[in-house]
């Protein structure tokens, strides 16, 4: 248990260097003559890969049978919410300036923002319930909202491929891993229920 708390404390600064190079590369000027799109692009390609992330944590301890590997899954989690709430805070800030009105409308005509939108509100639920209290306290509940992170997922992937306008390989391979996921989490469904039905009389 010893190495495993070292590990997270490696792991933790790990996950932060994505922002810390955005950071310096802000500080010393080289994010090239679009600041803002680097930015915006960065920060949604590491919230979806933290999601994907973390959703490979479950299929790949059983695959693998190290089952020490669940200890970072809600770390991945709350990182993948970290960079969402970054890249929202860009669209907010830096694009629209907090002028309300032209977010909402926004929000309301672009496709691609009102999905984004969407999967960062559902974010947000799995990020206050990710605590030892509130796994607790929900129960059985609580592996039920955070199924949702299977739904906030395919909200990025589809904002980001309706977001690109000419290469779509990334959404698309962002997409296939989460089609392969959740074809995993379908076929081991399958498997129980039917191994269920075997043992009924």
């Amino acid at each position: 248990m010893k190495a495993i708390g070292w590990s997270k404390i490696v792991v933790f600064p790990l996950c932060l260097i994505p922002v810390a190079c955005l950071g310096l590369a802000a500080y010393e000027g080289n994010l090239g003559a679009n600041p803002l799109e680097v930015i915006t692009h960065t920060t949604g390609d590491w919230t979806i890969r933290f999601l994907l992330i973390t959703l490979c944590i479950t299929p790949l301890r059983q695959l693998t049978r190290q089952y020490w590997l669940i200890q970072y899954r809600r770390m991945f989690g709350l990182f993948a919410f970290f960079y969402g709430t970054l890249h929202l805070t860009t669209y907010l800030w830096f694009d629209k300036f907090f002028v309300w009105h032209d977010i909402v409308a926004d929000i309301e005509k672009r496709k691609f923002v009102t999905v984004g939108f969407l999967g960062f509100v559902l974010m947000i639920p799995l990020a206050i319930t990710s605590t030892k209290g509130m796994i607790r306290r929900l129960g059985k509940k609580w592996t039920a909202i955070h199924r949702l992170i299977y739904v906030t997922a395919a909200a990025g992937v589809i904002h980001y491929y309706w977001l690109v306008k000419a290469d779509h390989r990334l959404p698309l391979m962002y997409g296939a891993i989460l089609a392969a996921l959740l074809g995993y989490r379908t076929l081991k469904w399958a498997r129980a229920k039917l191994a269920a039905n075997r043992v009924l009389p």
